[in-house]
């Protein structure tokens, strides 16, 4: 990929720059290509979006105003303007003036892509190709969808291998539809099936599809309950078996292990498994602290630049 060309391009500079005693641009390069990037999920100000105390056309300023220059949207704040053009417009130039990214787009409430009708599949798919197409008119480079079905959760092996059966149709017909926008479609962990990261992974390698991929929720291993209990998933594996067809990964500062228990995150422990998969993308903030959502955005975000320079 890119990546690969890039660093060949840096480590070529940087030669250049040692042999004639110009360390500082061997620096300059270093710092123009981060390990990684830090970007905002507007989930993380959910609250403040809900009682209109931030408006969602006001979201990619605020996060600027936090120190982060790339955004990641979710449809439920903009539902109705997917094919709005005069609004989509007005995302663009505000992000525009200022120096902002638009990333990606996650989409809730639009149909199960792995309902067991065919007929709601397609209506799925259907209701899903808005948002495809403005991802595109933004300059999103993805599109996150959930892999639900009907098929209610359960332990039961023949259950997850049919309901990944039903999504991967799904996700294959949207990505389908996607392809001549080159806009990528992955699934997020997010509960029931698809919080287990061998069925996610599976799931997406049987699209077979180039576009089809992951985003990796570092929190979002909860897999379900039994009698009361939690079921989950260990997020380190999880994300380790995730990240080689990710475009893109959630940080929450929580995680879980095999047992149902839940525990603080070890940043450098999860980056290390993110950068060992040669992903230098986004690693989108999802997390605000009700009442102190941005200071503790920007907590974590120093947390992410220190990592940036100490990994």
């Amino acid at each position: 990929m890119n990546s690969r060309r890039i660093f060949l391009k840096n480590s070529s500079l940087a030669a250049t720059a040692f042999g004639l005693g110009l360390p500082q641009l061997a620096f300059a390069q270093k710092e123009a290509d981060p390990l990684f990037k830090i970007s905002l999920a507007e989930w993380s100000v959910n609250r403040l979006l809900f009682s209109k105390q931030l408006d969602h056309l006001d979201f990619p300023l605020e996060a600027k105003k936090h120190g982060i220059l790339a955004v990641e949207y979710v449809n439920q704040f903009f539902m109705d303007k997917a094919q709005d053009e005069a609004y989509l417009k007005e995302m663009n130039s505000r992000c525009e003036n200022e120096g902002i990214t638009q990333v990606l787009i996650m989409v809730d409430r639009e149909g199960m892509l792995g309902a067991r009708s065919d007929a709601d599949r397609k209506e799925a798919v259907e209701k899903h190709k808005k948002w495809i197409e403005a991802a595109k008119f933004l300059g999103c480079h993805t599109v996150r969808v959930n892999g639900y079905s009907d098929i209610a959760w359960s332990q039961n092996p023949a259950d997850a291998a049919e309901a990944s059966k039903l999504v991967t149709d799904g996700i294959r017909q949207l990505c389908e539809f996607a392809a001549p926008y080159g806009t990528h479609i992955v699934i997020e962990n997010h509960g029931g099936f698809s919080s287990n990261g061998k069925w996610l992974a599976e799931t997406i390698r049987n699209v077979q599809h180039p576009l089809a991929g992951t985003l990796p929720d570092f929190g979002n291993f909860r897999i379900g309950a039994v009698d009361g209990n939690p079921v989950s998933y260990d997020s380190y594996r999880g994300v380790d078996e995730l990240m080689p067809l990710a475009t893109g990964v959630s940080l929450k500062p929580k995680v879980w292990d095999d047992a149902g228990n839940e525990s603080e995150l070890d940043y450098e422990r999860m980056m290390k498994i993110v950068l060992a998969h040669n992903y230098h993308g986004y690693v989108g903030i999802e997390h605000g602290e009700r009442d102190r959502e941005w200071e503790s955005i920007v907590e974590i975000r120093e947390i992410l630049e220190r990592l940036q320079q100490t990994l």
